[in-house]
């Protein structure tokens, strides 16, 4: 299918201004340049209650967390929500409309992490911190005004990948146990597989196939850790017995094949899979929903798929 029209608009708009692709430019510059997201016209969704918390992490580190409470009356299903950003850019900020979007429309407590980011903190930082944050919000659901035995993990693009990961290690683990995954085109295979799509949407449609080059670089100490299945949940040795996924791809990303062949994956395994392609869309248009109508579209799936996965009214 062509581009939607109002990604066409946008990509020609980020051309016009002479924007540079994450790859050309420095760590902090491009972290800068991420952050006018949270300048976006913001969720118009009501919440009960937004606070901003820090708990202990795995390296003697704190971990900040936005929590969100819906209104109505508890205890509610939960998610805990980790950002995209290439595991390099990306905050609360940057995701927050997001957050407040799942939290109000699907009437669940949303768990927002701020977790550890490249290149200061390489792999499997990251993945330690959204573990501990997963396992705290399990631990402390009641005082959420939250119920644990409804507890979802999500997230896009790298966020995608460490909900994949989050999953898997604590299947291994046995607890928490963990009720759906959300997983927004995933980065789910990092370890120098080229995919068809990575080659038919190198350049010219936002994220480029050498910008994910250029966060796989800072985020991994080494090429060889992207075979590492936390890095790499594509290549766990199985993908049985995971939790229910809506996995979500857009046409236009180079990330497409892979989050695809992941849902076809996880469905081989027994797991109950919902994929979704978004045609004539892009690879940021999940969090540009407030503006691009296919990102609008993948937020209302998820927002459906939760409320039922989870069974909130």
């Amino acid at each position: 299918m062509p581009l939607h029209p109002q990604v066409q608009a946008l990509l020609k708009q980020i051309a016009d201004s002479g924007a540079k692709p994450y790859h050309q430019v420095s760590v902090d510059e491009a972290r800068r340049a991420f952050a006018t997201r949270a300048m976006l016209p913001p969720s118009a969704v009501a919440v009960a209650k937004v606070e901003d918390r820090f708990i202990a992490g795995p390296d003697g580190n704190r971990i900040g967390l936005r929590i969100y409470t819906p209104l109505g009356t508890g205890p509610f299903a939960l998610l805990v929500y980790f950002h995209g950003g290439g595991w390099v850019v990306g905050n609360l900020d940057s995701h927050d409309s997001v957050a407040r979007e799942l939290c109000g429309r699907a009437n669940l407590v949303v768990v927002s992490v701020d977790y550890r980011l490249a290149p200061e903190h390489r792999f499997p930082a990251a993945v330690d911190d959204c573990l501990a944050a997963t396992r705290w919000a399990a631990e402390h659901a009641a005082s959420l005004d939250a119920d644990a035995a409804r507890l979802a993990v999500g997230g896009d693009s790298a966020g995608g990948n460490l909900a994949a990961a989050v999953a898997l290690q604590l299947r291994d683990e046995g607890a928490p146990a963990i009720a759906a995954q959300l997983l927004v085109y995933p980065a789910v295979r990092i370890d120098g597989t080229v995919t068809p799509s990575m080659i038919d949407n190198a350049v010219g449609f936002g994220l480029q196939r050498a910008d994910m080059d250029w966060f796989c670089a800072h985020y991994l100490p080494s090429p060889q850790a992207g075979l590492d299945w936390r890095a790499s949940p594509m290549l766990a040795p199985s993908l049985s017995n995971l939790p229910p996924a809506l996995v979500q791809t857009c046409e236009f990303d180079p990330l497409r094949d892979e989050g695809e062949a992941y849902a076809q994956a996880l469905r081989a395994a027994g797991v109950d899979v919902v994929a979704t392609r978004y045609d004539g869309s892009i690879h940021a248009a999940w969090g540009l929903f407030t503006v691009l109508e296919p990102g609008r579209r993948m937020v209302d799936e998820a927002v459906g798929w939760l409320r039922e996965r989870l069974r909130t009214t």
